[in-house]
């Protein structure tokens, strides 16, 4: 498990722009799931980061000085790998994209619904499950930022959604506040026969955020065709020997069904129209998001531990400026 005494926080003087380098002033940071691989030896979709480099994270900063007024005006807002850090200098043409935010914004929305959590959880949804009215469809993680807003979403497309989670407390806000039609404690519940339960026809879809133990009793709970989308593998990200293997993976061929993995950032290119639908939910009250905000740079170990403990409820950010 990953602890606060893995982070190191230092100062050092921010160095001087070269041509067409732009300085960000960080505002706020996302803490993800995602960074757990990314801080291992191993990596994961990107480069591990170094010992002693600073921690890579989604965020969102202010342009207050710059040598490239046409990419990175003065007072703008972008989203990128902003960093665990107060300062961050872009370069032109960075790599992964970084994203404008229209003027006036508000600069948490990107790092939840109106940023990398929301398209995740759209592309997930409409692009790879495509879940049709009436089918099941199954959520794991379902009071995060991804799972939240992929169950209301499945819910949009008239699925019946059931969430799984850690706390009561997170099963009653799926369920109370963001309409999810059932939700199953993991931790204090049988899963396999609460999903038999719940499920009587079987998963048509299971949207998995966690992986591990939770996945391979999925497997076993599917309907003929159904499908499983793998968004992320939570249960397997602080191990530190090998996870075991799915024992149950012989279900996908006995019930003709298929097992997909994605990655937001093929579908980056979609962002704007993710964002403007789901902004239009959002103002019809269709899409609820919470944002569990921590205050101070310093706060980003302790908050990345808290990530993997559950003890938040929504987003977790890290507000680093005013």
């Amino acid at each position: 498990m990953v602890e606060e005494d893995c982070f190191e926080l230092i100062e050092r003087p921010v160095p001087a722009l070269g041509p067409g380098e732009a300085l960000a002033r960080v505002h706020y940071l996302g803490l993800d799931p995602t960074i757990r691989g990314w801080i291992a030896e191993r990596g994961n979709y990107m480069a591990p980061v170094a010992i002693g480099d600073p921690v890579r994270s989604n965020g969102v900063g202010v342009i207050v000085e710059t040598n490239n007024p046409d990419e990175y005006p003065l007072g703008a807002a972008f989203m990128a790998l902003m960093n665990w850090q107060d300062y961050r200098i872009l370069v032109p043409s960075e790599n992964p994209p970084v994203t404008r935010l229209p003027e006036g914004m508000d600069l948490t929305g990107p790092l939840n619904v109106g940023g990398h959590i929301g398209v995740t959880a759209y592309i997930g949804v409409t692009e790879v499950a495509k879940p049709k009215a009436g089918e099941t469809f199954v959520v794991s993680a379902a009071a995060s930022g991804v799972g939240s807003v992929a169950g209301q979403i499945a819910k949009i497309m008239g699925a019946l959604v059931i969430g799984i989670a850690g706390t009561d407390e997170k099963c009653e806000w799926v369920v109370d506040e963001l309409g999810f039609d059932a939700c199953i404690n993991y931790k204090t519940d049988y899963v396999r026969s609460r999903l038999k339960e719940l499920c009587p026809k079987g998963i048509d879809i299971y949207f998995d955020n966690v992986g591990g133990e939770l996945l391979d009793t999925a497997l076993t709970r599917l309907a003929r065709n159904g499908r499983v989308v793998l968004c992320g593998d939570i249960a397997t990200y602080n191990l530190d020997v090998e996870p075991p293997p799915l024992r149950n993976h012989r279900y996908l061929m006995g019930r003709s069904a298929s097992m997909t993995g994605f990655n937001t950032l093929d579908f980056w290119e979609r962002y704007f129209e993710a964002a403007a639908q789901l902004g239009d939910w959002v103002r019809e009250g269709k899409v609820k998001h919470r944002e569990h905000v921590l205050d101070g740079l310093e706060q980003c170990g302790p908050g990345l531990v808290r990530l993997f403990s559950g003890e938040h409820l929504g987003k977790l950010v890290v507000k680093v400026a005013e």
